[in-house]
């Protein structure tokens, strides 16, 4: 049986509009820069095109190169507008309040946007809600500014749908300060916390309970309809084999390997049972475990810079010796061969 091809994941091109906007907001032309990534206007325009999450990284990271800004993600995240989300970010538009247009965007992010690494998160208490991004540690010059665009953008496209800007109360940030850390003090009310334990920013119940004047609610709830039935359709159609590969990517992080009880635990099926049906499939747990770290090493060797000790740690290698091992029983070649030759084809 092939393995399917696994990637870190993809989005819709429709971000690559704000990072265009965002490089013009600088006097430079993104067109050269978009055409050298396959991004002509008519790949631009198409209906459901994605871009993959590698690429995007690249792609962004030559943006910073071009005008010379590194928080150009943070000025993404000024210029976007909700209806770069697709379907998802045109319903949200519609939500009733802050709360639900949120509640939205987060609920419905596959439908513009997934990671292998995770989704996002809303958690909501007495005294206001925490927006969470997923972990896309470690953190480089490539994808920096994926964080920075994303709570940048939750906090323009909220404001523009409450006609009122938004500040968050608090905002805590996986990575290091760079050295553009003033850069955020727009956007809370206090201060950054960098080298925090999540992506998040934190609205007040006040900011989560303002009113959409644009909200009709019999087109709210056709396209929360149309939301759903997307979101069903994506889930029904994958295999097992798809669904324990898009779990195993958040479990595999920290130098462990998730066993098949986690795995099974994860998707509400007996041990007995998940090895039943993955039988029945043609396959086991070991090797779903192993197309996908071989996969993934190949695609993080291929399209980031990563150190081969940061990608032993994503992929749950005990250390970089043991990865370099299995990276070469998997393509008879080690990492540094791989990576040598996929960049003299390039």
């Amino acid at each position: 049986m092939t393995a399917p091809r696994v990637r870190l994941g993809d989005l819709s091109v429709g971000f690559v509009h704000s990072l265009a906007d965002a490089v013009r907001s600088f006097d430079q032309d993104p067109t050269p820069l978009l055409e050298q990534y396959g991004l002509d206007a008519a790949t631009l325009g198409e209906a459901g095109a994605r871009l993959s999450i590698a690429r995007y990284m690249r792609l962004g990271h030559s943006a910073i190169q071009l005008t010379g800004v590194p928080w150009l993600g943070l000025r993404m995240g000024q210029l976007s507008r909700i209806s770069q989300a697709g379907l998802a970010g045109v319903t949200a538009a519609q939500a009733p309040t802050v709360r639900e247009a949120a509640r939205t965007l987060i609920r419905f992010e596959a439908l513009y946007g997934a990671n292998y690494r995770g989704q996002s998160s809303f958690h909501e208490d007495a005294s206001g809600a925490w927006l969470r991004f997923y972990s896309i540690s470690p953190y480089n010059d490539y994808n920096r500014f994926v964080v920075d665009s994303i709570l940048g953008s939750w906090l323009q496209q909220l404001s523009t749908l409450a006609g009122t800007e938004l500040r968050a109360q608090k905002i805590e940030i996986e990575f290091e300060a760079p050295i553009y850390s003033a850069q955020y003090a727009h956007l809370s009310e206090h201060p950054v916390s960098f080298a925090a334990g999540a992506n998040q920013l934190r609205l007040s119940q006040h900011s989560l309970g303002l009113r959409n004047p644009d909200h009709c609610p019999s087109t709210w709830r056709h396209l929360l309809a149309l939301c759903e039935q997307e979101l069903e359709h994506r889930t029904r159609t994958r295999s097992l084999r798809e669904r324990i590969t898009q779990l195993l990517g958040p479990l595999l992080n920290g130098g462990r390997e998730p066993d098949l009880e986690e795995v099974a635990a994860r998707l509400k099926l007996p041990t007995w049972t998940l090895r039943r049906k993955l039988a029945d499939e043609g396959t086991r747990f070991r090797a779903i475990l192993n197309d996908t770290r071989r996969d993934l090493a190949m695609t993080y060797i291929r399209d980031t810079e990563l150190a081969f000790g940061e990608i032993a740690y994503l992929l749950g290698f005990s250390s970089a010796e043991a990865f370099q091992r299995a990276f070469k029983r998997w393509n008879g070649e080690t990492p540094g061969e791989f990576r040598r030759s996929q960049r003299h084809t390039a």
